[in-house]
């Protein structure tokens, strides 16, 4: 099992940080002492921001060398000035490190339509630059948030072929969250020798069952990005596509998703209890995964949440639009261990004055088993709020 260390994003040996207010809202920067193979999973959103456009093309060289994020300005849907400022803001980062323009990932999260402040920005990342020490990972987590009430930050470490390897992270969302990805930004650095290959694939793996299953509100981004850096100073074998190393960061890389994605859903706007969803018995997999979007996105389950109303009534109306044919006569709906429907009918007062108890919690679990076959997904969900609203109502204000 992996050791849980301080350290943040600057745990892992030969990464430093700092994060300052850069006439925008705050920016971070995060930069290895030497390039290294480097991963990323982006937006599926068709309206991709200007820096995820520019992360793509430079993931193409697979090397990165330093992360530069900036909050309060998403710079998506700003057209060719977008772009060029985005581009700029790379090339003054490779200035101020000495380093390559492609080795420089570019990060933005905020309002969209509004152009970025470059004149800040050229004042700003000189002195951003200055300010890096491997203690500044505090500084950037927290320079990354916007409506998020909290810093994400994770650092994980194991003995891998020998040696120990360290795993560090920090990631910003609280609404916007849903799969494909997640409305959010999420940035790890390992001291890992990795294949780029198998890191992307790794990196793939790990968001597909974290970011990828967390939900607060139905909405996905334009800025969605998550990226992992690797700069080999751990001196362990070459983790490669197969071995019991590869098994072994897998796990960690994981679970360091797995622990940011979480904090993404407890701090979800307006949030007052996070629920584990989960679909089994389904008649495939992907049936199952469609099955527990249509749940965990419900508004009317969502608000069933927030109110501690065990009215299953709702579960089964979600059940029946989500695409695929069921036998109501199979289903059986149970939060935690206690089932409340079964055999096609409710189980009665009784247990739902249970139910109501259980869901009075900050979390639990409602699993739902369809009797169909053997697909099972699970997706993590926050409740429905009066603050959601009132956050979102004035978002720019």
């Amino acid at each position: 099992m992996p050791n849980r260390l301080k350290g943040g994003i600057t745990a892992p040996k030969g990464f430093v940080a700092a994060g300052i207010h850069a006439g925008i809202k705050q920016t971070a920067l995060v930069v290895s002492e030497r390039p290294g193979p480097i991963a990323g999973v982006f937006t599926k959103n068709t309206i991709p921001a200007a820096a995820v456009l520019l992360d793509r093309q430079h993931l193409k060289k697979r090397l990165g060398q330093a992360f530069i994020i900036n909050s309060g300005n998403a710079n998506a849907f700003t057209g060719s000035e977008g772009t060029k400022n985005t581009v700029e803001t790379a090339r003054l980062v490779a200035a101020a490190l000495g380093i390559p323009k492609q080795y420089v990932f570019v990060g933005s999260t905020g309002v969209i339509g509004v152009p970025l402040p470059m004149p800040a920005l050229r004042k700003g990342i000189p002195i951003l630059a200055s300010q890096l020490t491997k203690t500044g990972h505090q500084h950037a987590a927290r320079a990354i948030i916007t409506t998020d009430t909290r810093t994400k930050t994770i650092a994980l470490q194991q003995r891998i072929g020998g040696k120990i390897v360290t795993i560090g992270g920090m990631a910003k969302g609280s609404g916007m969250i849903h799969p494909d990805m997640a409305t959010m930004l999420a940035y790890l650095t390992t001291d890992a020798v990795i294949e780029t290959k198998s890191l992307q694939t790794m990196l793939r793996k790990a968001v597909e069952q974290t970011f990828n299953c967390i939900t607060v509100d139905g909405d996905s981004s334009t800025n969605d990005t998550v990226l992992s850096l690797a700069n080999g100073k751990a001196g362990n074998r070459t983790i490669g596509s197969t071995g019991s190393a590869h098994v072994q960061f897998q796990n960690i890389l994981t679970e360091a998703c797995h622990s940011l994605a979480m904090d993404i859903c407890r701090d979800g706007e307006g949030a007052t209890k996070v629920v584990k969803i989960q679909v089994n018995e389904a008649q495939s997999q992907k049936a199952a995964k469609s099955i527990v979007q249509t749940l965990a996105t419900s508004l009317l389950v969502k608000t069933a949440i927030f109110g501690a109303d065990p009215n299953w009534g709702r579960i089964i109306a979600a059940l029946g639009r989500s695409g695929y044919t069921l036998r109501p006569d199979r289903i059986v709906i149970a939060f935690n261990q206690s089932i409340i429907v079964k055999d096609g009918k409710g189980l009665g007062p009784r247990i739902e004055q249970q139910i109501q108890k259980i869901m009075q919690r900050p979390s639990f679990t409602i699993s739902v088993s369809l009797g169909m076959g053997k697909g099972t997904a699970t997706q993590w969900t926050t409740d429905l709020t009066y603050d959601y609203v009132k956050i979102n109502a004035s978002y720019r204000s």
